[in-house]
């Protein structure tokens, strides 16, 4: 005799509700939050658009894992999501139950959303099931600009990617984009860019390759004029020309409190190039640079020109180019030496100073060592 497994309750609601496109939508406000995960599933699945629209705008959670739906999109279903994110952020009032800040396109798996919506045969990794947990108890969070995470995995089709690419462009009422490892970006930046209507807060694009071109484009674009984060952690920049980060800063100085330039492939003409925009930046409050090649003599001209920065209170920073011998080896009686010259140099500047010095990942443990220099005024 073959087991049989009945579906539970609330699935069954959710499969009931879901014939019904008119009832499901005007229940929304009155829905128990249990229930929405697997109605979004059912109406994911069953192509329901007009469902799909409003959920997105009524969503009662923090985040939309929309990327565990996703192994093969359909076109209707992801421009009915898109389509009511764009309503969302166009929305001066945003909806009372709505909690929707991050929607999550990473490849998690439609077991991710089988745990989420109850079935416990399903257990996806703890790692992808923490943001749920996050999700279940922040709901009394307001809405703050939507955030666009995303991951491209070699399985997915090119011409399913390209698709969706199009599909994403019609928010045009973003505030932060954060791209995580875009391989569609290289050279494309520009038409990402151009399709928006308001100004970004904050830019996030890491561990991914760029042209000098989408560099330039980037620097030019009016979307930026507010710009308060940027991030290119991953974004090697060692063969474009320093003056391009220059420009790209002296557009956001009047604005940017936090920049991440960690493991750019910058070396010292590239700072140097950006050091007396840096010490217009009145509004920085951190700055990290590290992974990095950079001497300690462009180090101590860096601290000094940051010094006159009095929002800035935390700066990460990578070791010195001299506490590494021709084989990239850590001399760590070298660097002790090098702290020590960086302190006094802190100390002579004399405000106080949150720094953190951090050599390359240990060779033993792969863990960052770093080095806390705060010396008192």
């Amino acid at each position: 005799m073959s087991a049989y497994d009945p579906l539970r309750l609330v699935n069954l609601a959710a499969m009931s509700l879901v014939k019904d496109e008119a009832l499901a939508i005007c229940s929304l406000e009155y829905l128990p939050m249990e229930l929405y995960p697997p109605l979004f599933m059912a109406a994911f699945s069953g192509r329901h658009s007009e469902i799909l629209k409003a959920m997105v705008q009524a969503w009662p959670f923090a985040r939309l894992p929309l990327g565990g739906l996703m192994q093969k999109p359909h076109q209707g279903t992801i421009q009915a999501v898109l389509d009511g994110l764009d309503v969302l952020l166009a929305q001066k009032v945003h909806p009372r139950r709505c909690k929707l800040r991050v929607l999550d396109l990473r490849n998690t798996g439609q077991d991710f959303w089988n745990m989420w919506s109850g079935d416990m045969d399903h257990v996806p990794s703890s790692s992808l099931m923490a943001p749920v947990a996050e999700d279940m108890s922040r709901t009394k969070h307001p809405l703050t600009p939507l955030v666009i995470h995303g991951s491209v995995t070699e399985e997915q089709d090119h011409q399913a990617l390209l698709q969706f690419t199009s599909q994403i462009l019609r928010l045009q009422y973003l505030r932060d984009l954060r791209m995580a490892g875009p391989s569609f970006l290289e050279g494309r930046l520009n038409q990402m860019l151009r399709c928006l209507k308001t100004s970004l807060y904050n830019i996030s694009i890491t561990n991914c390759l760029l042209t000098e071109s989408d560099l330039t484009h980037l620097s030019q674009c009016w979307n930026i004029c507010q710009l308060k984060g940027l991030n290119l952690n991953g974004v090697t920049l060692t063969n474009f020309r320093a003056e391009l980060l220059q420009v790209l800063l002296e557009k956001v100085a009047g604005t940017l409190e936090e920049l991440d330039l960690n493991l750019c492939g910058i070396m010292d003409f590239h700072l140097m190039a950006i050091l007396p925009v840096l010490s217009s930046c009145s509004q920085l409050r951190v700055l990290s640079l590290c992974g990095n090649l950079i001497s300690m003599t462009v180090l101590e001209s860096l601290l000094r020109h940051t010094d006159g920065l009095s929002a800035l209170s935390l700066e990460l920073y990578p070791a010195p180019r001299e506490s590494y011998s021709s084989l990239g080896i850590l001399h760590q009686e070298r660097l002790a030496q090098l702290k020590a010259e960086l302190w006094e140099i802190l100390t002579d500047l004399g405000r106080p100073r949150k720094i953190w010095v951090s050599p390359s990942p240990c060779p033993h443990c792969g863990e960052d060592m770093c080095y806390h220099l705060s010396p008192n005024a």
